[in-house]
């Protein structure tokens, strides 16, 4: 069983352009302010059986100032787009990678922070 979560967190953690430590599946012990890449499951379904699944995952970005959240935002989409497929993390070989939605600005509805978030669909099998 693959955690397809795990596998875009382990693409991203290793993104030298990210800063470290800001690529979380879990906003527990995060402080207001602290630029963040949040990862969640969102659906996805089996394609093939036995063989290939489709999982949809949202990513979050949180940044104090407005346009540094949109260019982080931007940088993870370019490095899921064009950069993910083909590579093996997480247990997984990713097949293919496509945008369900763009980065879009929607402030945090309690913290008020600036996040921008967009969703990706990623094609993967067990490596």
């Amino acid at each position: 069983m693959i955690d397809p979560v795990t596998v875009v967190w382990e693409y991203l953690s290793s993104l030298p352009d990210l800063p470290h430590g800001s690529v979380t599946g879990d906003l527990v012990g995060r402080e207001a302010g602290e630029t963040t890449v949040y990862l969640a499951e969102s659906g996805g379904h089996r394609l093939v059986r036995d063989r290939m699944d489709r999982a949809d995952i949202e990513y979050d970005v949180y940044a104090e100032d407005r346009a540094e959240a949109k260019r982080l935002a931007l940088l993870v989409r370019q490095a899921l787009l064009e950069r993910l497929p083909g590579q093996e993390a997480g247990g997984a070989l990713v097949l293919d990678v496509a945008e369900v939605s763009r980065p879009r600005y929607y402030p945090d509805s309690v913290s008020r922070e600036h996040m921008y978030g967009g969703e990706i669909a990623v094609f993967y099998v067990v490596a």
